[in-house]
């Protein structure tokens, strides 16, 4: 092969390199960036008590407190019942997308708990700033209009028990059981409401979301 012919060549596959590059680049671009509310989402890939061990720490490193939100669908055995398991979790995907749109830090997280609900890890959170979450939660949820028929209220609301704790090593995963007796009781008392169980003064609250 003489010099002419190997550069030739050379300008050649420089070409095709620069023509495929350029093909990467574009198909980049079209692909959709990774947003904050993508990298909340953890129901499949980091169990619960992961999550709430690693907030936990977190809280008890910076001395501040944890609050953990479990979340689910009022009277979901009755809404499961009338529109079935695709149409729940169709449901359940829409509660999922209002909530996440609505988790601003990037250390706040939302999982789903159970097969009607979620659980929201929201770490050098006050109490007062998680009850508010919850009640604009609650709003944008009565704005979607997910309808259920089972329900007095003529749609989907969500039921909801705040635990709120000032975390110091080692991990207490009591916090997550707490959160969930105090899903019950806000259940309970009706639709769309949330308990607080205050774990620093061993005090419980009903509040109306």
């Amino acid at each position: 092969m003489s010099m002419t012919e190997a550069l030739q060549k050379d300008g050649l596959w420089q070409k095709v390199r620069s023509l495929l590059g350029r093909h990467a680049e574009r198909r980049d671009a079209r692909r959709p960036a990774s947003s904050a509310g993508a990298r909340k989402r953890h129901s499949a890939a980091r169990p619960i008590e992961e999550e709430l061990q690693k907030a936990w720490m977190l809280a008890a490193e910076r001395n501040v407190s944890l609050c953990v939100v479990a979340l689910e669908i009022d009277c979901f055995g009755e809404y499961l019942a009338a529109y079935g398991r695709d149409a729940a979790e169709d449901c359940l995907e829409t509660l999922e997308r209002l909530i996440v749109s609505l988790l601003k830090r990037e250390e706040d997280t939302c999982l789903r708990l159970g097969q009607s609900g979620f659980l929201l890890v929201l770490p050098d959170m006050p109490m007062l700033m998680g009850r508010d979450l919850v009640n604009k939660i609650n709003q944008a949820v009565r704005r979607e209009g997910l309808v259920n028929k089972e329900s007095h209220a003529g749609a989907v609301t969500l039921g909801a028990g705040l635990a709120v704790v000032n975390p110091e090593p080692p991990f207490a995963k009591d916090v997550l059981d707490t959160a969930k007796m105090a899903l019950r009781k806000a259940q309970r008392h009706g639709l769309a409401r949330l308990e607080i169980a205050d774990m620093r003064m061993g005090e419980k609250r009903d509040v109306a979301a």
